[in-house]
């Protein structure tokens, strides 16, 4: 029963290193990065949409994104978006494409971004801490209905650790791998 417990809760240790994932595809490292637009919202047609339903991004080169709208009456809805996100990237509009120049990002640039990679990988800690704390209440409560002793729900919490130690030395890797990824100019 206390492996069926950890079994059903998995799923939230494995969507918090997904959400990880997908928080560290959209800060900007020393290469452009088409994950770095995923917050532009551009209105459409009356309705706020994100920049991927109406263009494609595409990565020009190492320092270059290139934006190519599906309908070009778009370019300035879009160009406003991109501005209106205030990530510190000016569009350049030439009527078909909308393309954006990363400047170099600077030294102390760098290491406001390693920061904000560790309190994102911090958060991301605290939501595993989150699910084992409910998965012991789960083994608790269980154990308490009687339908498994404590020796199994030692058994299970010491299981358990040894799958949070496991999530938690992934993240420590995903960590350091976007570190140096951030710091190689």
């Amino acid at each position: 029963m206390i492996d069926s417990i950890i079994q059903t809760h998995k799923q939230h240790f494995d969507a918090a290193i997904a959400h990880l994932h997908e928080e560290l595809s959209t800060l900007r490292t020393g290469r452009a990065n088409a994950g770095l637009l995923g917050t532009v919202m551009v209105e459409s047609y009356g309705a706020n949409v994100p920049l991927q339903q109406v263009a494609s991004v595409t990565v020009s080169d190492a320092k270059t994104l290139t934006i190519s709208p599906w309908d070009k009456s778009q370019l300035q809805a879009i160009e406003k978006g991109i501005m209106a996100a205030n990530l510190g990237l000016t569009p350049s509009n030439d009527g078909v494409v909308i393309r954006i120049n990363l400047p170099p990002m600077t030294e102390d640039r760098r290491k406001e971004m390693v920061k904000l990679v560790n309190q994102i990988g911090e958060h991301t800690r605290i939501q595993i801490r989150q699910v084992r704390e409910d998965i012991v209440k789960a083994m608790k409560r269980d154990k308490e209905e009687g339908h498994s002793t404590d020796d199994e729900l030692a058994r299970g919490q010491k299981k358990l650790q040894e799958i949070v130690d496991g999530f938690n030395d992934q993240i420590k890797s995903i960590i350091a791998d976007k570190e140096k990824e951030i710091m190689t100019v």
